[in-house]
């Protein structure tokens, strides 16, 4: 589905169904240098189980116009621009789910208007949700390294059993593929980077969960090498009703390697 939000044209998946805006509305948020195909599989169940899915290319990433976006403020606001642009009705309520870096855009947007929030998904979140000056080094003059780097740390294990729901498929040439192609669509900027010190800038997480006022989930991965579960401590205690919070047997990429386990935590948190 095309859109146009503040003048750029914007790509949202909607699950293989048209967008009806009567229906619930799902918006799934990707992390850094991805795009909304790490959302496949999920968006496809709700979009055939009674909800409007949006899985957008947030700016300057995949089929998404435009510069990316300079702040994860700007973000959060970005996403309810794209539900006005969708259609939906000034004050629609939406359930947000957001991985990594989308979990940081979710969670801003739950504050940023508490009222449209009907749920709220962290998956793989942490905060603060700092990198470290080596890989932003790294990712700044050797990106290609850097994808290397951050693709191995985003797997729970260099072979996961199973490796896929499905013969032919391969978790991590997947997703290094998937990384490198998002990188080179983006001329003049080193969107690896970019996308990194956004995660790295982020300094409102505290105070934005304390706005939030909608049921919270977190799920994260008990071998994630990226955003470890006990960088969620402080998270947790800053939501003004406790967060559900549930593990998974899988590393950061968890839509990847345990997508059962995902659509079953996301089940539970939208009583779908």
């Amino acid at each position: 589905m095309k859109l146009t939000v503040n003048g750029h044209e914007a790509y949202a998946y909607t699950g293989g169904r048209p967008l009806d805006t009567s229906l619930p509305c799902l918006v799934l948020l990707h992390g850094a240098l991805n795009d909304h195909s790490v959302w496949t599989l999920l968006a496809r169940w709700f979009a055939h189980h009674g909800h409007a899915v949006l899985a957008p290319d947030l700016p300057g990433h995949g089929r998404s116009a435009g510069r990316p976006l300079e702040s994860v403020g700007a973000l959060g606001a970005w996403v309810w621009q794209l539900l006005d642009a969708a259609g939906f009705a000034p004050d629609a309520q939406a359930a947000l789910v957001g991985h990594s870096m989308g979990s940081l855009i979710a969670l801003e947007a739950a504050a940023q208007a508490p009222q449209r929030a009907r749920a709220l998904g962290l998956v793989a979140t942490a905060f603060p949700m700092k990198v470290s000056e080596q890989l932003l080094s790294t990712a700044r003059e050797q990106p290609g390294r850097a994808i290397a780097m951050v693709n191995t740390f985003s797997f729970g294990g260099i072979a996961a059993k199973p490796s896929y729901p499905g013969p032919g498929a391969w978790l991590q040439g997947g997703e290094l593929a998937l990384k490198h192609r998002i990188q080179s669509r983006q001329s003049g900027l080193n969107l690896f980077e970019h996308d990194f010190r956004l995660c790295d800038s982020y300094a409102r997480g505290l105070e934005a969960a304390a706005q939030v006022r909608c049921p919270t989930q977190l799920i994260l991965g008990e071998r994630d090498q990226m955003t470890a579960p006990k960088q969620t401590t402080a998270l947790q205690a800053a939501f003004s009703a406790p967060p559900r919070v549930q593990r998974l047997n899988a590393g950061h990429s968890l839509m990847a390697e345990a997508p059962d386990a995902m659509l079953r935590a996301l089940r539970e948190l939208l009583g779908a």
